[in-house]
């Protein structure tokens, strides 16, 4: 696994996955459509190397005006079903409320994508504080480590503190330490003993 890791760009050889190129392709259509998003959660673990099963990817998108979201939403019609609202206008109520859409590859239900506009001042933080993660001629855009660990810290589940720990043994001699202990502090959690020598 060769990595190269700087502010704002991560460069990660590896063997690409099935769900690295559901994510990948996914991406891709949001790249083409010029719509800004950042991958957030479990899937940046899994994507660094950690070794467990996720039904979901969760993504913010910035919040879009419905005539370019139809636009979209044409374009994932040709691969993707959403799951929790067949019409395109009700998807984008959805996302307009601060609710969540659904994606999947048509005729499936695992994995899909988790979809919301952002909505708080940490989903806002998240999208401009997002890092390019190179994958041989591949890109994508994921949140950074450093909020990614805090995030992690925060949600305090078992999966989730193992995920924080693998992304802190990997990336713990590149991380911008005063960063994560800011988000750390800002989403007022403790390092739950997965930051050794933090």
């Amino acid at each position: 696994m060769e990595l190269a890791y700087s502010k704002k760009e991560i460069i990660f050889e590896k063997e690409l996955t099935n769900l690295d190129m559901f994510v990948i392709e996914f991406a891709d259509i949001l790249e083409r459509n010029k719509l800004k998003y950042v991958i957030i959660s479990g899937y940046i673990a899994i994507l660094f190397g950690r070794t467990r099963k996720t039904e979901d990817i969760d993504l913010f998108i910035e919040r879009i005006p419905k005539e370019k979201f139809l636009e979209v939403w044409k374009e994932f019609a040709k691969k993707y079903d959403c799951i929790n609202a067949k019409e395109p206008d009700d998807a984008y109520e959805y996302l307009d409320e601060g609710l969540s859409i659904r994606m999947g590859e048509i005729g499936t239900f695992e994995p899909n994508f988790e979809i919301k506009f952002v909505k708080t001042g940490m989903d806002r933080l998240t999208l401009a504080d997002r890092v390019l993660v190179k994958l041989g001629k591949y890109q994508i855009y994921t949140s950074s480590i450093e909020l990614q660990i805090a995030f992690k810290l925060y949600l305090g589940s078992e999966k989730d503190l193992e995920d924080a720990r693998h992304l802190w043994i990997l990336f713990r001699d590149y991380l911008n330490k005063e960063k994560l202990k800011y988000f750390i502090s800002t989403l007022n959690t403790k390092d739950q003993g997965v930051l050794d020598g933090l």
